[in-house]
């Protein structure tokens, strides 16, 4: 009897175990919802999607929506983009938006746009609700020398058309803070930016900066307005500064050319001096030599040395008077 019973046992758990494997490679369920749902797809197509390496349900539940949407899509298409790396489900959900939006998109470039890596259902729901985007601080100057300091909100629209190849956010963003400096900087004063900021919306806007974008430009809205620096008056300042600079070392290099030639001339001054003491010395050698040629007599020596001393003791007494005249002022 127990042999009986783990017999009876082992045949349900094979049976279950059969059966599992029966329903896991023949998706019998799905294949009866799909047929409910009403979408004719045989039990051999399952069967060779299995063997194909694809999930039946990933493929034959967005076709399920699709066609309650009346899409009008097939399995292959579906399957295909399966099979080459793409959302099926994020791309059925898209076309069912754009569908209901009224919004012209068909299967090949909704599965393009999911293949090239952007959001189709985000891309869909952007043309839908248009997105807010803020740029930074943006920093310009004006002709008088002021900065301003800009902030914008862009309000964009996602173009279906062209997110296949068009640029991204960065790009706008970029672009509009471009605008913004060049109409800062063609203002003739902050004041006209601060009173009139929608000129630069007006200017920006002119210029068709969502060319060759993945969004289209709605609007461009100034947050923030704020003056910065004088930044004219700091670049004369540093101007003055360098020339300040530039001068000083000018005026260096004329002092140190004017010691070098003092020094030059003191040097030169010595050198003279120098030939006037060898000149003096060659004096009593020429005495000397006229005494003993008889051009000069002994008279005339003793007049020349009473002379020399005549004229030292002059300047003796020059010296003691200037000396006396000084220590009175002194006093």
């Amino acid at each position: 009897m127990e042999n009986a019973d783990v017999q009876l046992l082992v045949i349900v758990a094979l049976a279950v175990i059969a059966v599992t494997i029966f329903l896991s490679f023949f998706p019998f369920m799905l294949w009866i919802s799909a047929l409910a749902s009403g979408v004719r797809i045989s039990i051999i197509t399952l069967v060779a999607m299995r063997l194909r390496r694809v999930v039946p349900s990933r493929i034959v539940n967005p076709m399920i929506k699709a066609t309650k949407a009346g899409l009008g899509l097939n399995i292959n298409q579906l399957e295909s983009h399966f099979l080459a790396g793409g959302n099926v489900d994020r791309v059925v959900n898209a076309l069912i938006a754009a569908q209901r939006a009224d919004i012209p998109l068909p299967f090949e470039r909704a599965a393009a746009i999911d293949l090239a890596g952007r959001d189709v259902l985000q891309a869909v729901q952007m043309s839908v609700n248009p997105r807010v985007i803020e740029t930074p601080m943006v920093s310009a100057v004006a002709k008088n020398g002021i900065e301003v300091r800009v902030k914008a909100r862009v309000t964009v629209r996602a173009n279906i058309d062209r997110l296949v190849g068009g640029a991204g956010e960065e790009t706008v963003i970029a672009r509009v803070g471009e605008g913004i400096v060049s109409t800062n900087g063609a203002a003739e004063s902050h004041k006209d930016v601060l009173e009139h900021p929608d000129l630069i919306s007006r200017t920006v806007l002119s210029k068709g900066l969502d060319a060759g974008t993945a969004f289209e430009i709605l609007s461009i809205d100034i947050s923030e307005v704020d003056v910065g620096k004088n930044i004219g008056a700091q670049l004369q300042t540093e101007q003055a500064e360098a020339d300040k600079r530039i001068a000083q070392a000018k005026a260096e290099e004329r002092r140190a050319m004017a010691v070098a030639q003092e020094q030059e001339m003191k040097a030169r001054v010595v050198e003279m001096r120098a030939k006037v003491v060898e000149a003096e010395s060659e004096v009593p050698l020429a005495m000397a030599e006229a005494l003993k040629a008889g051009k000069m007599g002994v008279m005339d020596y003793m007049n020349m040395k009473n002379i020399e001393a005549d004229t030292q003791m002059r300047g003796s007494i020059g010296r003691q008077g200037d000396a006396r005249g000084e220590g009175d002022d002194k006093r």
